[in-house]
């Protein structure tokens, strides 16, 4: 038996449903910061090094994710052979 259930809602309401906390205080404090590096004539390697700094765990974080789907999918698929 399969079973398909479509869920319609915004990311608000999903971040809401799930519990997740709202960060749009955060997202828009980070871009008014940056906002005001751009404006006062920062080199564009000093931005560079300051997305780097910033985001450096964040892609680390999405490539561990990754690798973990893949192992799983990778297993399941051994499994089905």
């Amino acid at each position: 038996m399969k079973v398909t259930i479509n869920i319609n809602c915004t990311p608000t309401e999903a971040r809401e449903f799930f519990g997740m906390p709202d960060v749009t205080p955060l997202h828009e404090a980070a871009m008014e910061k940056m906002r005001g590096y751009m404006e006062s004539g920062m080199e564009a390697q000093e931005i560079e090094n300051l997305m780097k700094m910033w985001m450096t765990g964040a892609a680390t974080g999405i490539g561990e994710l990754q690798k973990a789907f893949w192992g799983t999918l990778s297993q399941s698929a051994g499994k089905k052979s």
